[in-house]
C-alpha cells in the first residue's frame, strides 16, 4: 500500500484527485492539506510513502515547502503537480529535490504512473514537457531564472504577488534583510536594476501573467 498526502489549496481538486487515486487498490490517500503549513503538521502526525503537492500554494508556495519537507526528511519522496508547462517551473521543483514533476494537464494515468515511479524513487516528467526540456538542453538555450536557487525563486514568487519584505521574511522564517539581499540577488542574476524591470522580465518569462 502506498500511503500518500495530497496537498492542493482547492477541496474540489482533492476530492477528484483522492477519488481517481482511490480506484487503484494500493494507493491510499491518508491526509489531506490545503496550505504549506498544514502540510507539514499533517507530516508530524502522520507517516505516508509519498507526497504529491502543488506548487501554487497560498502563501509559502511548493518549492519552498519542498525544500522545508526534505530538511525534516531527507528521505521524503515528493511529486510536484502544477498547472504550469513552462519547464523552468519542473527545473527548480526538481532542484529543490522532488523526484517528479507532472503537469495538471496531463492524462490520469500519466499521474497514476507517475506516482508508482516515485514511490520507487524513480525521477519522471509528464510528456507534455518532457520534449521542451529535452530541446532546450540540446539547444544550449538557457532562461536566465533558471540561475535562481529555489529559495530565491520563493522570494521572487512572493516579490511578484505583491507582498513586502517582513511579509516573505515571516512566510520564508527568514530575516527581512536576508529577503532584501535575496531580492539584490534575483535582480543581479536576471540582469535587471528595478523592480519595474523585474516585473516585466517576469511577464516576458511568463512567471506571471
Amino acid at each position: 500500500m502506498i500511503r500518500i498526502l495530497l496537498v492542493d489549496d482547492h477541496a474540489v481538486v482533492r476530492e477528484g484527485y483522492r477519488r481517481l487515486l482511490e480506484r487503484r487498490a494500493d494507493l491510499h490517500i491518508e491526509a489531506e492539506a490545503a496550505s504549506a503549513e498544514e502540510a507539514l503538521q499533517r507530516l508530524r502526525e502522520i507517516e505516508t510513502d509519498l507526497i504529491i503537492l502543488d506548487l501554487s500554494l497560498p502563501n509559502m508556495g511548493g518549492i519552498e515547502l519542498t525544500r522545508r519537507i526534505l530538511q525534516r526528511q531527507p528521505d521524503a519522496r515528493i511529486l510536484a503537480f502544477s498547472m504550469h508547462r513552462d519547464p523552468l517551473f519542473a527545473a527548480q521543483a526538481i532542484r529543490a529535490g522532488a523526484l517528479g514533476y507532472v503537469t495538471k494537464s496531463s492524462g490520469t494515468e500519466v499521474l497514476i504512473q507517475a506516482v508508482y515511479k516515485v514511490a520507487r524513487r524513480e525521477k519522471v516528467l509528464s510528456p507534455d514537457i518532457a520534449p521542451e526540456m529535452a530541446l532546450s538542453l540540446l539547444q544550449g538555450e538557457s532562461n536566465p531564472a533558471e540561475e535562481l536557487s529555489p529559495r530565491e525563486f520563493e522570494i521572487l514568487r512572493l516579490l511578484l504577488d505583491g507582498l513586502g519584505v517582513e511579509e516573505i521574511g515571516n512566510i520564508l522564517n527568514i530575516s527581512p534583510k536576508t529577503v532584501q539581499n535575496g531580492h539584490y540577488q534575483i535582480k543581479a542574476k536576471l540582469g535587471v536594476k528595478t523592480d519595474i524591470e523585474l516585473a516585466r522580465l517576469a511577464m516576458k518569462l511568463k512567471l506571471i501573467d
